[in-house]
């Protein structure tokens, strides 16, 4: 109701389009048409920009993982979006780290969610790889090779557990085919289990927020823990599930922070945000996605294609085609309405 004309973007563009798709919620006619109608244009001027050619963004190679992955999700051909294939410039291995982690993190999410292969790189540079995206994560793991390793964070000696469950999002389909990574997950989750408070939240460097928590509930989705019932994320009978759903507004959407909090910068206190209702939304999509037994958040290979199958690298392992929109987002009102059980 609140995003009628959704774009490209950060806010009222790809995590709405995400949490509405994973969630199979049943949209209004012509919707995801308006958004990819919308995304082509941008996409044709920024990919045309003097100052980046060839590149959503000059530095963020974040802007093209998070496109990939909204566009995947609604069964579009992400090698020809205006006439572009937005998995190019993913394939400039220097051009992905820029951003530090978060660059290989989704650069991973967005190439896994359908199995994409990663294309030969253009001109000059470094041609990326699944696995130098996974080796440079493990690379900057908090205390590597000591007995406190574990975790990840943009920068300093403590694991935050925002970044943490990003990363894990990325590495999750490697879990099971690379020791060192099943290693480095094991070591994260143990991380944030021993980081969760008493109420089921997380603490943070900007403080406890709805953003964090909702990305804490996606990571132990991807890797099939229950968030609400395992033990090691309950904590005073509170489950993560509990302390997400204190973000959530009574009239709808989620809040940044409650009242009082500290915003981190971030949105009001005790305010419905754009943001935290994308990321909340997203992280209740989850939750149901896994206790429906459904592919994971990230694992697209259950979405019909719209225009075109994309190419299948075999890698991690799953071969299927690319979304199907039916069932309504159920657990999303369940547990709005409070009935999900302990």
């Amino acid at each position: 109701e609140n995003t009628p004309n959704p774009i490209f973007g950060i806010g009222g563009g790809e995590w709405s389009i995400l949490s509405l798709a994973r969630g199979e919620y049943e949209v209004s006619e012509g919707y995801y048409e308006t958004y990819y109608n919308n995304v082509v244009n941008v996409v044709k001027r920024l990919m045309e920009d003097p100052n980046h050619p060839g590149r959503l963004d000059k530095n963020k190679g974040t802007e093209h993982s998070r496109l990939i992955l909204a566009l995947t999700s609604i069964g579009r051909d992400i090698t020809d979006v205006g006439g572009y294939d937005i998995r190019t410039a993913l394939a400039d291995y220097d051009y992905v780290i820029k951003q530090g982690i978060n660059g290989p993190a989704f650069a991973l999410m967005a190439f896994d969610s359908c199995n994409y292969e990663i294309p030969a790189i253009e001109g000059s540079g470094t041609q990326s790889t699944r696995d130098m995206f996974i080796d440079y994560i493990l690379n900057k793991e908090i205390g590597k090779d000591t007995e406190d390793a574990g975790g990840w964070a943009l920068s300093g000696t403590n694991p935050d557990p925002n970044v943490t469950s990003m990363v894990i999002q990325g590495l999750a389909p490697y879990y099971e085919n690379r020791e060192d990574v099943k290693a480095a997950i094991d070591r994260a989750v143990t991380k944030l289990s021993d980081a969760q408070k008493e109420s089921g939240d997380y603490p943070s460097p900007t403080g406890e927020n709805g953003e964090n928590i909702a990305q804490v509930v996606m990571a132990l989705t991807e890797l099939g823990i229950d968030p609400h019932r395992d033990a090691r994320f309950i904590k005073n009978g509170l489950s993560a599930i509990d302390a997400l759903l204190t973000y959530a507004a009574p009239e709808g959407g989620f809040i940044h922070v409650g009242l009082g909090g500290d915003t981190g910068g971030g949105a009001e206190a005790g305010v419905v945000d754009g943001m935290a209702t994308d990321q909340g939304t997203c992280a209740l999509v989850a939750y149901d996605r896994l206790i429906e037994g459904k592919n994971p958040f990230y694992d697209m290979t259950d979405v019909e294609p719209e225009t075109a199958t994309p190419v299948d690298s075999g890698e991690p392992g799953k071969n299927k085609t690319c979304p199907n929109f039916g069932s309504i987002l159920s657990l999303l009102f369940r547990v709005m309405l409070g009935f999900v059980a302990k």
